[in-house]
């Protein structure tokens, strides 16, 4: 299912409902104050982590991308943002520790090249992912490996010109899939099958498909993204990331 969402700017009290997703872009390159008010938000192994990152841009991403994911759980759960509290699946996959204040509050964050996307429900597992859309990209080759053949074909039939931007769309909305099993690389990703052509209805095709439903995104100029969710007849709603909410 591909949906149109104009990304308006939104500061206002969230009330997230259930049937709704909930989806916020956010830049990560922030300025220096409100990158150190984030940091002030994290917990302790996550300042360690961040610490672990060589680059300087690498670690500021980080630290923007978990303190804005705690800004915005904050405000949907009306506490503090220092005092969530995270565990981890088996594969990697964050989750707030439950407290005796917490709804059953669904999250997923991706981010690539300075942008991120957080996605949002209830009681619903869900998977995001964004990318930016690179011309230079060896996309036919990785395809080929690493997609199902229908994927490939699809990809190698389209105009060259629209190959990069479809690739794309088809790599995130895999692993926008991926994400919502919960399951990291233990997906194989041809074992399953999306829509790669922009201009077409996002299709996802796999054993367990009738659960999904998929959802295509254009957060900025250059960027694609896709949303996987848990249930049909989704309600998805898309805001920016104000720093001003820091």
């Amino acid at each position: 299912m591909a949906i149109q969402c104009h990304w308006p700017s939104n500061s206002a009290e969230l009330c997230l409902l259930r049937g709704d997703v909930h989806v916020w872009s956010a830049r990560l390159d922030c300025a220096a104050p409100v990158l150190e008010r984030l940091a002030a938000t994290l917990s302790a192994d996550e300042t360690a982590r961040a610490n672990r990152f060589f680059f300087a841009r690498d670690r500021s991403a980080f630290i923007a991308a978990r303190g804005i994911l705690r800004q915005l759980l904050a405000s949907y759960l009306h506490r503090a943002p220092a005092d969530l509290q995270f565990a981890y699946h088996p594969r990697g996959k964050p989750f707030l520790v439950p407290s005796t204040q917490d709804t059953s509050l669904e999250f997923n964050v991706a981010h690539s090249h300075g942008l991120a996307l957080l996605a949002f429900s209830l009681d619903s597992p869900l998977g995001v992912d964004v990318e930016f859309v690179r011309s230079d990209f060896a996309s036919e080759e990785i395809a080929e490996r690493y997609f199902a053949p229908q994927e490939a074909a699809e990809l190698g039939s389209l105009p060259p010109a629209q190959r990069p931007e479809a690739f794309f769309c088809g790599w995130t909305r895999k692993e926008a899939y991926v994400k919502a099993l919960g399951d990291g690389l233990q997906v194989p990703l041809a074992t399953f099958r999306v829509s790669l052509t922009p201009s077409q209805p996002a299709v996802l095709e796999s054993a367990d498909c009738g659960r999904w439903s998929l959802h295509s995104l254009s957060p900025a100029s250059g960027f694609t993204g896709a949303l996987v969710a848990e249930g049909k007849d989704r309600r998805v709603h898309c805001w920016n990331w104000l720093m001003e909410d820091v």
